[in-house]
């Protein structure tokens, strides 16, 4: 009886053991098929972006202190091309008006006003006007070389403001250039501080070399285009103020060289 009773607790206990090491157990549960895959561990998550600039502003950041000899280069190329273009503008050269008056005075044989009229005037056809009626009364020949005279000093003058559009054209590479030279520096000089050079800082100095590269040639082909631009409108200008200008001198030669015509009184009184 006792070992029927003694057999009886083993198979107890066996019981218990399989309920609490058995494949229905919690921890040994495998997961289901469609469950989402386990977060990776702390250690293996990316670290955070450094935001990026917007690519203006990483230009306007990364040129840094060149900025001091880019700026004003830039500014002085705008108000070259400004004034140009308001000099060189077809009314400041040949006003409409001005021709107009001219030549009625001229042929009233209205000389001394005709002279006065030119001499007040600032247009480019005005002055060599007033520099070719200085010499009229020596000849019509004489008279044309003088109003040329006049006329390549008016073209040196703009020439020479639009000479300085070429120097910003051959400065603004060179500009950029340097800050390429100075930027490529900075890289090297990180790559020579060990073997595990910090990438950021190795890109920031090529970054910085491009930017004042992109600024100074972005300053450089505007300039040449309004170079070329200009250079042809200064001859044109000045080859439309000439000829007009020798039109007028040739009318005012002739005016000069025909006799007054008779006063209508003296005429009746010849007449009676």
């Amino acid at each position: 009886m006792a070992f029927a009773v003694s057999w009886s607790r083993v198979a107890v206990l066996a019981a218990l053991v399989a309920l609490l090491t058995g494949p229905s157990a919690p921890a040994q549960d495998a997961p289901p098929a469609d469950a989402p895959a386990a977060a990776a561990p702390a250690a293996a998550s990316p670290s955070p972006v450094k935001a990026q600039d917007n690519v203006f502003v990483h230009i306007i950041k990364s040129v840094g202190i060149f900025w001091l000899v880019l700026l004003p280069t830039s500014i002085w190329l705008i108000a070259l091309v400004v004034l140009l273009a308001l000099d060189l503008r077809m009314p400041a050269a040949i006003p409409k008006g001005f021709v107009d008056e001219f030549t009625a005075t001229v042929n009233a044989r209205k000389f001394k006003e005709a002279y006065d009229l030119a001499k007040g005037d600032p247009s480019y056809l005005a002055r060599v006007l007033t520099g070719g009626m200085g010499r009229l009364q020596y000849g019509l020949e004489d008279a044309r070389e003088e109003a040329l005279n006049t006329l390549e000093g008016i073209k040196s003058d703009k020439e020479q403001k639009n000479n300085y559009t070429a120097v910003i054209a051959t400065l603004g590479p060179l500009l950029g250039l340097v800050g390429t030279v100075f930027g490529m520096i900075m890289a090297f000089m990180e790559l020579s501080t060990g073997s595990n050079p910090n990438p950021a800082k190795l890109a920031d100095g090529i970054s910085h070399a491009l930017a004042v590269t992109l600024v100074g040639v972005a300053i450089s082909v505007p300039a040449i285009a309004f170079n070329t631009y200009f250079r042809n409108r200064i001859t044109q200008v000045m080859l439309d103020v000439m000829h007009v200008a020798d039109d007028l001198l040739t009318q005012m030669y002739h005016n000069s060289k025909k006799p007054a015509a008779a006063a209508p009184s003296a005429t009746v009184a010849a007449v009676k």
